[in-house]
Order: C-alpha cells, then structure tokens, then sequence
C-alpha cells in the first residue's frame, strides 16, 4: 500500500485510507484505563481497522494516540447497551477478547473475516453482557506464570492475527 503523504489535507489523506481499510472493527471498553484506549487507537490505525468503538464516557489520553486520532474512524458510544444495539443492528460477529471465560485460544480460533474485536479495560475486563452476546469468546495464549497481558499488548496481538490471517 502506498502511504498518502502527510502534507495533504486531512480529508485527503483519510480518503486514502478510507480506500484500503479492513473489515475489522475494534470496541475499546473506556473504564478506567485512559493511556490504553489511546495507545489501541494507535495500534488499530497500524492495522487500518474499519472503526474504532469507545464505550462508556471516561475521556482517553490523546497523546498515546500519536496524533492517529485524526485519521481513524472513531465512535463514542454511552455504554455497552448502546454498543450492544450498535452490533445486533449492523449484524456484526462479535469477538471478545477474555482470558478467563474463553472457549478457544488465538491461534485455533476460527476468527470471522469481517468482525468486531472487543477489548475490556485492565481493572473490570469485559462486561458479562458482552460476553454473553459474543458468538466467540477467545483468550491469548500465555506460556510465563504472569496471568495476563496488558490490554495493548492484547490487542495488538489479536490485530496482527487477524490481519495475517486475510491479509498476509
């Protein structure tokens, strides 16, 4: 893919990318973890995610951003009923990233080429009624004694699967 130049106008340059975007989206649960939500809006610009869903209304921190906000699909939903709605409505598979719940790792997961990939925060993980609506609930697969990722690092994993999956 060639990168449009950054001095081009914003409506340009997301035009572009708007052109060879992926048909995975990324929902971000916003509780208490504000340097994450903007470091995975960083990471999902990497990977030219078709939209990024914020739930809930804590604000996340621009900087981890790198300035990638500007070009990404972002959208701020109140809480997990309005996600919830959001999903069942647009008929997205629905993809839920938590360890202790899971019924498949990564690696033998039978990912959706077109889906939404959920991320839960770091203190409340993801919420149950999430979980209970998810057609898939999947878990990273650790080999050290520590219990977890952090949720970047979590997803940055899954996108990179994902994507070298349909795209490699």
């Amino acid at each position: 893919m060639k990168v449009p130049a950054f001095d081009l106008p914003l409506a340009d340059i997301r035009a572009s990318l708007g052109a060879v975007r992926r048909p995975l989206r990324v929902a971000i649960m916003r509780a208490r973890n504000p340097f994450n939500v903007g470091a995975i809006i960083r990471v999902a610009h990497s990977f030219l995610v078709e939209e990024i869903l914020l739930v809930g209304s804590e604000t996340y921190y621009e900087r981890a951003a790198m300035g990638m906000a500007k070009y990404e699909n972002i959208v701020n939903l109140p809480d997990e009923a309005a996600f919830l709605d959001r999903v069942r409505a647009l008929g997205w598979k629905m993809v839920v990233f938590e360890r202790e719940v899971a019924t498949a790792d990564l690696w033998k997961a039978d990912l959706p080429d077109s889906c939404v990939m959920v991320f839960g925060s770091e203190a409340d993980g993801v919420p149950a009624s999430i979980i209970a609506a998810a057609d898939q609930v999947v878990a990273i697969p650790m080999y050290g004694i520590n219990h977890s990722f952090p949720v970047t690092v979590a997803a940055g994993i899954a996108m990179a699967e994902w994507t070298r999956r349909f795209y490699a």
